[in-house]
């Protein structure tokens, strides 16, 4: 068994930063500090916390990074990761990484935001992947390394994403985000959960693992649209050479045709058609509308403010119009990213209470 360096990297706050991603920055400060406690209690030789400008892929910065590490095994993540970690969890990352045996550990294979790798020799031919989503792929499908996850352990797919994630986690709303209302439609989420005779519209990057949780633990019907799942795992960098010449489809989203057809500000009505209750991933309309590098996207103030279901917040028109149009809707209808279609609704659907017996 060999040592292990734990990489919790973290992006610093641009100087013109607005007081969403303050609030969020801060938040994963202090989610590091637990990260930092937890793997060291785990075993980990050496804890690292990498703050530094993005100046380079997410592939070429491991590859620098690793290589200066010293120690066979390697465990990578985000300072927003595994936002419900456990001692258990740590001990698993830890253990994993150590193995005289070329494998990895991740929270979840099919997007990763933490892995352990052992071995970790392996990363110094790690091509320039922009993210670490596809880092498990790349690992099975080119290196050659067995990669097992833990995406039964739903907690550790709970990443700090977006100032809403601390409320999903059960935390306090951010004095930055007085007056939102998503405290309130989490609520009414929650009964609608808990209601036999309802039914809640599910859009994004969910999951088969999240349905099953809902069938276990929600009493509501769902209607589901998978959309886009792997947006940010698919680089053919991380493919093997039989799949990466396939022809590449931009994203797509059935949800926002409607909406090229309709308008954004017709999203309430079109939700409210479909049932009682809805959660949408706005990062699959947004990739829909404007491709999948959210550098062309609305920056994160306005991204962070429409999950927040603040308009009145967001300069770009378009994320104001549908923000505006969920506020509005004459369901409860909440906006966010794979935290909140994924993990987060599954916490909800435990906490929901059974208003209505259960039937199927």
């Amino acid at each position: 068994m060999g040592d292990v360096t734990v990489l919790i990297l973290h992006p610093p706050l641009p100087a013109d930063a607005g007081p969403l991603a303050g609030a969020l920055d801060a938040a994963r400060r202090e989610l590091v500090a637990r990260h930092l406690a937890g793997f060291r209690a785990a075993g980990a030789v050496s804890v690292a916390f990498v703050e530094e400008e993005r100046a380079e892929s997410f592939g070429a910065r491991l590859r620098r990074l690793a290589a200066a590490c010293g120690t066979p095994g390697v465990v990578v993540l985000g300072s927003g990761a595994m936002a419900l970690a456990r001692p258990a969890d740590y001990c698993a990352f830890v253990a994993a990484a150590a193995s005289d045996l070329p494998g990895a550990l991740a929270n979840n294979r099919y997007s990763a935001d933490a892995l352990a790798v052992a071995r970790a020799a392996v990363l110094r031919d790690l091509p320039d992947l922009p993210a670490d989503n596809a880092l498990p792929r790349w690992l099975e499908e080119v290196a050659g390394y067995r990669v097992d996850d833990l995406r039964r352990r739903p907690r550790l797919g709970l990443d700090l994403d977006s100032p809403a994630d601390l409320v999903l986690a059960g935390g306090a709303l951010p004095p930055a985000a007085a007056g939102s209302p998503f405290p309130a439609r989490l609520v009414a989420l929650r009964l609608v959960l808990g209601d036999r005779r309802a039914e809640l519209t599910v859009a994004g990057r969910t999951s088969t693992g999240t349905l099953a949780a809902l069938e276990r633990r929600a009493a509501c019907r769902v209607r589901a649209l998978f959309e886009e799942r792997g947006l940010r795992a698919a680089s053919r960098l991380a493919q093997a050479a039989d799949v990466a010449g396939r022809p590449a489809r931009p994203p797509a989203s059935i949800l926002g045709l409607l909406l090229d057809r309709d308008g954004p500000e017709e999203l309430g009505r079109l939700l409210a058609r479909l049932g009682d209750a809805a959660v949408v991933d706005t990062r699959v309309l947004l990739a829909h509308r404007l491709g999948a590098e959210e550098s062309g996207w609305p920056p994160p103030e306005d991204r962070f403010a429409s999950d927040l279901l603040l308009p009145e917040r967001i300069g770009d028109a378009w994320l104001r119009s549908l923000t505006t149009a969920a506020v509005a809707a004459p369901i409860p209808v909440l906006l966010g990213g794979h935290t909140l279609v994924g993990p987060g609704l599954r916490l909800l659907a435990e906490r929901a209470p059974v208003t209505a017996g259960r039937v199927r």
